[in-house]
């Protein structure tokens, strides 16, 4: 990593990127950041378009969003991952003319983005970037990483197992230890307790439980067999986790929009795979958020 500026010029700088009230002559624009690994079509692969479809009715246009694409496998800050975000953002604020940009991210996407809003001097990009986003909904940020990282890069006996939920041993992987994400949090990150606050709102939207009962169909949204897993993985984090992150590290950053229950219909919970889909009127939450 290189560093461009000292602290009090980085919190200079921060504070002229304060936010800006949306206006009747504001363009509003939503963005979909997704989380770990290398993506080529986030929209069917990732989120599906169930979800982005509900979102994207709460805009003036509704054909003001864009879907990120990008390699994050890859360390937050590297080209690939936050260098690919910077770019596609930047495109889609230039070719749209958004002047407030609500950002939405799940699990490490949210540390991605989170990286472009604590280091504006690092990418000549990034202030315009800052500058026009109004908040960051963080759907399961892992704002403080996760066990299961850990787990995986120690190849202990469950290592096969959490393959199609965190990837093998890639940068991102390792990255998200708790360890890692402790040391970011300190040295190069902001929105943590004891460290400025990030230049806009990022708010957490926190998974607290995974349900995975064959005779609850709620147990189906998002995918059975992901939710069967989760609950497994779930067995080696505290009693507050979406299966994949203790709900400490999704509160780790910025302010706690809601935690699952207080607001899913049937105050359903949300697992970590339901948290990027159209489970318990997700979508509708955040398509009614657009206009606030």
């Amino acid at each position: 990593m290189r560093s461009t500026a000292t602290g009090s010029t980085v919190l200079v700088l921060l504070a002229s990127l304060a936010v800006t009230p949306a206006t009747a002559a504001d363009v509003v624009g939503v963005a979909f950041v997704h989380g770990t690994g290398a993506q080529t079509n986030a929209t069917q692969d990732y989120w599906q378009p169930a979800i982005i479809d509900t979102v994207r009715q709460g805009l003036p246009n509704s054909s003001n969003y864009v879907v990120i694409n990008c390699d994050f496998t890859q360390y937050m800050w590297k080209p690939e991952a936050a260098g690919c975000l910077a770019d596609q953002l930047t495109g889609f604020i230039n070719s749209r003319g958004i002047t407030q940009l609500v950002v939405i991210t799940h699990s490490n996407g949210g540390n991605v983005m989170r990286w472009i809003l604590s280091n504006p001097t690092y990418d000549s990009r990034y202030p315009n970037i800052i500058r026009t986003v109004r908040k960051v909904n963080a759907l399961a940020p892992s704002s403080a990483g996760t066990p299961l990282a850990d787990a995986v890069l120690n190849g202990n006996t469950f290592e096969t197992s959490l393959g199609w939920l965190l990837g093998y041993k890639n940068d991102a992987v390792r990255q998200q230890q708790v360890a890692s994400m402790a040391t970011y949090n300190a040295q190069n990150l902001y929105g943590t307790a004891g460290r400025p606050a990030l230049p806009k709102p990022f708010r957490a939207v926190v998974g607290s439980d995974v349900e995975s009962a064959v005779w609850d169909s709620n147990s189906y949204c998002g995918g059975y067999a992901a939710n069967v897993g989760l609950e497994f993985t779930q067995n080696w984090l505290s009693s507050c986790s979406d299966g994949f992150l203790e709900c400490s590290s999704q509160k780790a950053a910025g302010s706690t929009w809601f935690t699952d229950t207080a607001r899913t219909q049937g105050a359903e919970p949300l697992s970590h795979n339901q948290s990027r889909r159209e489970c318990f009127g997700l979508g509708a939450i955040l398509r009614n958020d657009l206009a606030q």
